[in-house]
């Protein structure tokens, strides 16, 4: 199948959804190269915008996500990647998943769960916020 990477610009976004218990736990972007190298290893490869090249979960934190199910959407321009997540968490911010947080009504912000690591004793002090 293929991908329609150039509808935004060269990227797709990647939904990252346990395998186990079906929780999105994070979003990403993916470019053909980064899918070819997450098909290729197993584990999910990502192409940082900010940093503007490819980067492996896991490659300074050891969390890794180890590929389960790679889903296309309908009009070939989203992925679901189902995965099994190694480690206690995904977020950089320290929690099992990246939406710890939910939006009030009035547009505040509510943390919902428990951070999972220290991001300071993985990521050293400049990574955590």
């Amino acid at each position: 199948m293929k991908i329609d990477f150039q509808k935004s610009g060269g990227l797709v976004p990647a939904i990252i959804q346990d395998e186990s218990s079906g929780d999105v736990l994070m979003l990403g972007f993916v470019n053909a190269e980064s899918l070819t190298e997450t098909q290729r290893t197993g584990e999910v490869v990502f192409f940082s915008r900010s940093r503007n090249k490819l980067w492996k979960k896991g490659e300074s934190s050891g969390h890794v996500l180890r590929v389960r199910e790679i889903r296309v959407d309908c009009d070939a321009d989203a992925l679901l990647v189902r995965v099994e997540a190694v480690g206690p968490g995904v977020c950089h911010e320290g929690y099992q998943s990246c939406f710890f947080r939910r939006l009030d009504k009035d547009g505040g912000a509510a943390v919902i769960a428990e951070r999972t690591f220290s991001p300071e004793k993985v990521y050293g002090s400049e990574k955590a916020r």
